[in-house]
């Protein structure tokens, strides 16, 4: 069991490596930009608690739309993004089946493009919003894939106990 201060400073870490790889490796498209900050937000839904989780990714996602401009974005992406994590944590962590964080890894990245969707529907009209689903859809294999070769090397490696 992890102490309280390690889990904090680990979900603090995994904030700002969410918010870094968000910022700093990002390809821009017309309506926003393709980032592989979604390799950390399952990373940190892997590691962390379902509440460490929500917040690290959460916080980190939507911190990373604040710096770049993105402020509307803000809010939900904390939502979309910390849902994800908490996905992640309350299900995959209880399986110890090799296949189980990439699964819901996937399913968590469904939430992100429907999350979008819906938001962007709302915000622009849905004609808009569909036009970005194949963005959002290759964002989320691209998060998932690193991710998942994350996951892998901080669990065969124990990286993080």
């Amino acid at each position: 069991m992890q102490s309280k201060t390690k889990k904090l400073v680990l979900a603090a870490m995994l904030a700002a490596l969410t918010c870094v790889a968000t910022i700093v490796i990002k390809i821009p498209y017309p309506q926003g930009y393709l980032n592989l900050g979604d390799a950390v937000v399952l990373l940190a839904g892997w590691l962390l608690s379902p509440l460490y989780g929500f917040l690290a990714a959460g916080i980190g996602s939507a911190l990373a739309d604040l710096l770049s401009g993105y402020v509307v974005y803000a809010p939900v992406t904390f939502v979309i993004k910390g849902a994800m994590a908490l996905l992640l944590a309350a299900v995959a962590q209880k399986q110890n089946k090799a296949f189980v964080p990439i699964l819901f890894g996937f399913f968590a990245e469904l939430l992100m493009v429907a999350g979008y969707l819906l938001f962007e529907g709302v915000l622009y009209g849905f004609a808009a919003a569909i036009a970005n689903v194949p963005f959002n859809a290759i964002q989320g294999a691209a998060g998932l894939v690193l991710g998942g070769i994350l996951i892998r090397v901080f669990s065969k490696y124990q990286i993080v106990s």
